[in-house]
């Protein structure tokens, strides 16, 4: 009776919890929440996505490189006696670009070479002088009266270079999912800034193309992306009633947004007068495009198009007024990192728990 009892008294006895790899594996899933949002924390704020960034000078004024004090934008005076051109680094439609030296430091020297475009270059001093921010390559100093224009040099240049950069022995720690989603949010996030800018809603005009939208941004030594060129920057203004058109020939082809294409069929002729005017909304029809780029065919690039997918459909609805706003693509992009990193960071925690 008594060996009866023992044996029933040892088969019902709970098992063992082991409490302490449940604590620990909690533990570490609530030590890895933290960090995560200390990084994202730390990651939002270093994109510099903010418009108001306290390391900027007054307006007027500039500040680069290790220097901490501010200096009065260069004048005509000052450009023409301190600053000496080393080589020509490229020509457009508008302006011839300098790779230049001032003070020991290499700095960017545009003149316009086309006296016809002069408006379109005085209008790009203007922008650039009205939009100074984290979005925006930072300017040094101009003069009007010579049409010329001095700006900090990014040595890794456009936006075009990007893939060839990724290559370098020195760049190729970069070359991942992870690096180019980062740089695809920077590109939104300039966009973001211009269609709610200090002056109003601008739209990026020179980008009928895919070649010709890398070329307006530069790539910076830390892997930033900034707005260098803003000659063709026109102003939405709906209470006016007033929209924009980026330029006054046909565009054509599928890069450019549907209300950007002659309306009236192949049987017209086109003729500006006749052209319908749009507004911001064709930036986001170029959105997918251009991120697609970014993207590029590293390991995992997939699975971030995957979950990008169908904020990218709403961009390309042909209706511009269904189509996202750029901050709702920004936030997209956003809690995709974010998914997509926790999801990196602690692979397989659901089913440990």
């Amino acid at each position: 009776m008594e060996k009866k009892l023992h044996f029933v008294r040892r088969e019902f006895l709970p098992r063992e919890v082991p409490y302490i790899p449940l604590a620990l594996l909690l533990a570490a899933v609530l030590l890895l929440n933290a960090l995560l949002y200390l990084y994202l924390n730390k990651f939002y704020s270093s994109l510099g996505r903010v418009e108001t960034d306290p390391g900027l000078c007054p307006f007027g004024h500039f500040k680069f490189g290790e220097v901490k004090n501010c200096s009065p934008w260069l004048s005509c005076e000052a450009i023409n006696r301190e600053v000496r051109k080393l080589k020509c680094v490229g020509e457009g439609a508008v302006k011839k670009v300098f790779l230049s030296e001032w003070k020991e430091k290499k700095v960017v020297l545009s003149q316009l070479t086309n006296s016809e475009l002069k408006e379109d270059f005085l209008h790009g001093l203007k922008m650039l002088k009205a939009l100074q921010s984290k979005h925006v390559v930072r300017l040094l100093g101009y003069c009007e009266q010579q049409f010329t224009i001095l700006t900090e040099y990014h040595p890794l240049g456009s936006l075009r270079g990007l893939n060839e950069t990724l290559h370098i022995p020195k760049y190729k720690g970069m070359n991942t999912w992870h690096r180019r989603l980062m740089l695809a949010i920077d590109y939104v996030s300039v966009i973001r800034y211009l269609h709610s800018s200090p002056l109003g809603t601008l739209v990026m005009c020179d980008s009928n193309d895919l070649d010709k939208v890398l070329s307006q941004y530069l790539l910076t030594s830390d892997f930033h992306v900034l707005v260098n060129d803003l000659d063709a920057l026109p102003l939405v203004n709906r209470s006016a009633g007033k929209l924009v058109k980026c330029g006054h020939r046909e565009l054509r082809g599928e890069f450019v947004a549907p209300e950007q294409r002659w309306p009236y069929g192949e049987d017209v002729p086109f003729e500006d007068d006749l052209m319908p005017p749009y507004d911001e909304k064709t930036d986001i029809w170029k959105i997918p495009d251009v991120s697609n780029f970014f993207l590029g065919h590293v390991e995992g690039s997939d699975i971030v198009r995957l979950h990008l997918f169908d904020i990218h459909a709403a961009c390309k609805k042909k209706d511009p007024a269904e189509r996202p706003s750029a901050q709702e693509v920004l936030d997209t992009y956003r809690k995709v990192l974010t998914l997509l990193i926790r999801e990196a960071a602690m692979p397989g925690t659901r089913e440990m728990l």
